[in-house]
């Protein structure tokens, strides 16, 4: 029987952890541990003064590096990679050794895994707790945890830093800041103890912390020059924008907004890059050029670059760029470098090597009067700042079309998954059945590939017109009644798929109204806790939290003796849903909803929900479990992956020939998904790029 270690620590370091993330931060010699509060099981919270000299009790040392005791924090991986250089500092762990993940949980993962927010603040606050968050934590860790002025300062200190002498009131208050997140950490485990992780999940998030402490390699000398090369362009081109416009800082958004409004006579709603080109063409030279400047200014190509710098360690490699269960269909997230969201690079690879190569001589004259648009360029070039380790090559393979391919097994749509077997292109088969006409990439009927690709990768969740335009119908060229059309070909030629929308809508609508267990298809509803829970194939849940159905107007469904109990409430109980079923089962009023985190105000929040947004949800979660069994497949078999991409895994090996055993390994399904048609292509090089 294990005994369970809840700790929390407060540190300094002179770097700013938000830049530099967590294994920057530690590794740096200014890094120490100012507070380590604990409690193992029940016990009273304890903590250890390390700023004021106090010393580890050497019981806990040892339980910090025991399998005996599982170590739970908030966001854990902090804590365990200060620790592990803590110990490196004392000696007593070895330099290129890490704390063993697997002896390690997380309360954030175990908080996002339940449909909650991540933050320790927040996840209080939605599970009403007691006692929550201590809100004195950000002046006190300003106060503490971070530099302030050297020797001259306020206290006079060589180093910036103020000591717990310095403002023994506040610092007394610090310490019970820090005892109360480990109390809030382990009721939030208490609370949600009803959501038990799978021993697969365990396992994975313990490979997410082993790839995450190896990292991956940076060439610096490239990354450095990029970044120079793009503060320079930069500076000329707002000093060009500067000049057209007389704006003091023409890359201000309401500014440039007002600008061009005067200019053009036209209501600039948004600065788009859409938007901008189709205004481009129909404007005065001068507007079309400061248009074309805003879209050189508006790349990222330089924070990205610069993010790198600050990121890599001693040893030359980025760490901690993924946070594990970073949503809530259980995907990835990016960090730092935000992987999950690097620009493309559109270049021939002859011509992408050579513009790698200009940069990584510093070469901006021949970078610019070679390829034109730098910023453009540096964009495309960002992913290849990732390098293999000396001697070694990077095997990158992922799957394909792997979301068309779930979405078409879960929903039993048999001719897409005929067409996947058959290794047919799926884009051209959902064009002639959509137009009942033979469709060849290259051949007969080619020009209505390009309708079927937009359908496939619109419309599978739900989506019409707006969809459509998301995915570019319009600068396509389809007219609004060309895109109505594809919409309803498309749903015509997916009925399985439509079907599979109403069918989890049913599900969720029917275990909400009756709080009884439903099955839809290859999903099991529940609800748990006030949380309804969607058991995924391979036995993890997904989470939507106090999910109800929610009418706008409740007395427009109530008979008269109903409405009086309704007078006071938007929200229809048990027993008048039960009561009233047959009439507002149908009714476009009563929606799904759930809180949720809004990504945009980052406030908790209700959130709707649908059919379509169900089968996106279970889709991508379930596809997100194809590339987990993956990860732990490479990993068991020595092929070590040093990031991912989405539905991508790039492996650090010595043998190119190596490359075969990781594209088995994509092909070869989930044993709870042995009919699954999946397919992975993978290819060899020298830095990152996508092929």
């Amino acid at each position: 029987m294990t005994k369970r270690l809840y700790i929390d620590i407060e540190t300094y370091c002179e770097l700013d952890l938000a830049e530099c993330g967590t294994y920057r931060y530690a590794s740096d010699p200014s890094f120490r541990i100012l507070l380590l509060a604990y409690a193992t099981d029940d016990e009273p919270v304890q903590v250890v003064d390390l700023a004021s000299g106090e010393t580890l009790p050497w019981w806990l040392e040892r339980a910090l590096q025991d399998p005996y005791y599982v170590k739970c924090a908030h966001n854990a991986a902090f804590e365990r990679v200060c620790l592990s250089w803590w110990f490196r500092r004392q000696g007593k762990l070895r330099e290129d050794v890490w704390l063993d993940p697997s002896q390690w949980e997380c309360s954030m993962v175990l908080a996002v895994s339940a449909g909650l927010p991540a933050s320790l603040k927040q996840v209080g606050e939605a599970l009403q707790l007691e006692e929550g968050k201590m809100t004195e934590g950000r002046r006190l860790i300003t106060i503490f945890c971070t530099p302030h002025a050297k020797g001259a300062g306020l206290f006079g200190h060589d180093d910036g830093r103020i000591r717990p002498e310095d403002k023994p009131d506040d610092w007394q208050t610090f310490r019970a800041y820090c005892m109360r997140d480990v109390e809030v950490e382990r009721e939030i485990c208490r609370k949600l103890a009803w959501l038990q992780p799978t021993d697969f999940e365990r396992e994975l998030y313990a490979l997410d912390q082993r790839i995450n402490d190896r990292g991956v390699r940076v060439d610096l000398v490239f990354a450095r020059h990029a970044s120079e090369i793009g503060a320079e362009v930069m500076e000329d081109n707002l000093r060009e924008a500067a000049a057209l416009t007389g704006l003091d800082n023409p890359n201000s958004v309401p500014q440039l907004k007002r600008w061009l409004e005067e200019r053009t006579g036209m209501k600039m709603e948004t600065l788009r890059k859409t938007d901008l080109a189709d205004l481009k063409a129909r404007v005065p030279a001068d507007v079309a050029r400061v248009i074309e400047l805003r879209a050189e200014m508006g790349k990222t190509s330089n924070a990205k670059y610069d993010a790198m710098l600050s990121v890599t360690c001693t040893d030359g490699r980025a760490r901690g760029l993924t946070q594990f269960h970073g949503s809530r269909t259980g995907r990835w997230a990016g960090r730092l470098i935000q992987l999950q969201n690097l620009p493309q690079n559109h270049l021939p690879l002859s011509e992408l090597a050579v513009a790698r190569q200009l940069v990584r001589e510093g070469d901006a004259e021949s970078l610019a009067l070679c390829f034109g648009n730098v910023p453009d360029t540096l964009s495309q070039l960002i992913r290849t700042a990732l390098v293999p380790a000396e001697g070694k090559t990077f095997a990158v393979c992922d799957f394909s079309a792997v979301e068309a391919r779930v979405l078409a097994w879960l929903a039993g749509e048999q001719w897409v998954l005929d067409v996947f077997r058959q290794g047919g292109d799926i884009y051209c088969a959902t064009a002639s059945q959509m137009f009942h006409k033979r469709v060849e990439k290259h051949g007969e009927n080619a020009e209505l590939r390009q309708k079927g690709k937009i359908a496939v990768l619109a419309l599978g969740y739900g989506g019409g017109v707006n969809a459509l335009d998301k995915m570019g119908g319009q600068r396509l060229g389809m007219t609004m009644d060309e895109e109505a059309d594809t919409v309803t070909r498309w749903r015509k030629s997916c009925p399985a798929i439509v079907n599979f929308w109403g069918m989890l809508e049913k599900a969720a609508r029917m275990c909400v109204t009756f709080r009884q267990r439903q099955v839809a298809g290859r999903f099991v509803f529940e609800m748990q806790d006030g949380t309804l829970t969607v058991k995924l194939p391979s036995g993890r849940l997904l989470c939507y939290r106090d999910m109800e159905i929610y009418f706008e107007q409740p007395w427009a469904y109530l008979d008269q003796t109903d409405k009086q109990a309704a007078a006071n409430s938007n929200y229809i109980s048990k027993e008048r849903k039960d009561k009233h079923l047959d009439r507002y089962w149908n009714d476009r009023d009563g929606r799904l909803r759930f809180m949720s985190l809004n990504q945009t105000t980052k406030k908790w929040e209700w959130t709707e929900t649908f059919g379509g947004k169900l089968a996106e949800n279970v889709t991508q979660a379930v596809a997100r479990d194809c590339l987990a069994e993956v990860l732990v497949r490479l990993e068991v078999e020595g092929l070590r992956p040093v990031f991912h991409v989405h539905d991508e895994a790039v492996c650090e090996v010595s043998y190119p020939e190596l490359l075969e055993d990781i594209e088995q390994a994509f092909r070869e399904p989930p044993f709870w998904a042995k009919d699954l048609p999946l397919v992975g292509a993978g290819y060899n090089c020298d830095y990152y790029y996508k092929d």
